[in-house]
């Protein structure tokens, strides 16, 4: 498989990781648009949002409350913080590996 999301989870490609456990790893993104910017993935191949299925759902409620406990760990997340899906190219989304992106240590404005 050709996923840079894998090769990262396989330590084949080197990425500063913020949090791992048995089933998600959490790295700082490599163009952030925010001071604290991470990205949270599966540690197993899951595809896009927008092609997941009802049997995932567990998997993004875990994933959620990864992010959640990323956060409360995270000193200047203290005042609030932002969770993203990007699903399809027009909204950004350039790896084909469900991810949730984790934002926060400055006031984001509205898109």
């Amino acid at each position: 498989m050709d996923c840079i999301f894998c090769k990262i989870v396989h330590k084949e490609i080197a990425s500063e990781i913020i949090y791992e456990d048995k089933n998600f790893i959490a790295f700082k993104d490599i163009n952030p648009i925010a001071p604290f910017h991470i990205l949270i993935i599966p540690k197993e191949h899951v595809p896009p949002l927008d092609q997941i299925e009802l049997h995932d759902k567990e998997l993004i409620g875990e994933m959620i409350l990864t992010a959640k406990k990323i956060a409360e760990n995270q000193a200047t997340l203290q005042s609030g913080y932002r969770l993203i899906f990007n699903v399809g190219r027009d909204a950004g989304q350039t790896v084909d590996h469900l991810h949730l992106h984790l934002l926060g240590g400055k006031k984001l404005l509205w898109l």
